[in-house]
């Protein structure tokens, strides 16, 4: 097992409650398989931030079959992925993630508000599945800080990245190893988990989307076009092409 760094062993000493971010993909999966080995299960909670119309089907499910247990709470944002880029006239970029602000973390962030409020606990770490192979930007995050923005109200919250120094093997061995599968979208082709069809997107999930999710492709498709914009960012120097044109030639 991981050597658990010591200001973690001093806030589970202190009672704290660590808040798993739970998306139903392989690193939240693994995180939570890994969390329960080191943490009582009266300090863990899992939180979901749904995606409605975007998200792939039986997350929930997934979800509630894989945590052993543990309560979890789900959350919606204010607007759903589609009201978020009519009202922007855009789709979220690379560089401006609006996707995740707006409808993961806001809603978790409330959540956590909820459940202090519920229970007067104040002590909170909030533990995301972030991995450093994942992407360039990811690498350089900090795995453990203190959240100064939500910290508030006598509250004392700490985000902390549990797997980031994982690989994806090491991922997909602590689920086996744990008599876990996991979601079906992967054995179906897919690579990631997040929205059906992502920014972040590589070609090949792309095209799997577009057979798994023929519906979806065509509104994001009918959007675009639309509002003149391209979901995916073009390559440099390059037009950009409709989801549905990329699908095709994927």
């Amino acid at each position: 097992m991981p050597q658990i760094p010591a200001e973690i062993l001093d806030l589970i000493a202190r009672g704290a409650t660590f808040v798993i971010n739970h998306s139903g993909g392989k690193d939240s999966q693994a995180q939570t398989i890994f969390l329960r080995q080191i943490i009582p299960a009266a300090q863990l909670v899992v939180v979901h931030a749904e995606l409605p119309e975007v998200d792939w089907d039986g997350i929930k499910q997934h979800i509630e079959a894989t945590v052993g247990g543990l309560p979890v709470h789900y959350c919606t944002a204010a607007s759903t992925f589609f009201q978020m880029v009519e009202r922007r006239g855009m789709f979220p970029s690379p560089t401006r993630r609006q996707c995740t602000s707006d409808l993961k973390r806001t809603p978790i962030e409330r959540t956590i508000r909820a459940i202090s409020k519920a229970t007067g606990q104040t002590l909170f770490v909030d533990c995301v599945g972030l991995r450093a192979d994942e992407s360039t930007d990811r690498a350089k995050a900090q795995t453990f800080k203190f959240d100064q923005k939500n910290s508030k109200a006598g509250r004392e919250i700490y985000r902390w990245l549990p797997i980031h120094h994982w690989s994806t093997a090491q991922v997909f061995a602590a689920i086996e190893l744990a008599g876990q599968q996991p979601h079906w979208a992967y054995a179906a082709g897919m690579s990631r988990l997040s929205c059906c069809f992502c920014i972040m997107s590589k070609k090949s999930d792309i095209k799997v989307a577009a057979r798994l999710r023929p519906d979806l492709l065509a509104r994001i498709a009918a959007t675009e076009r639309r509002l003149g914009v391209s979901m995916m960012m073009p390559a440099k120097g390059g037009a950009p092409r409709y989801l549905d044109e990329l699908a095709a030639a994927a």
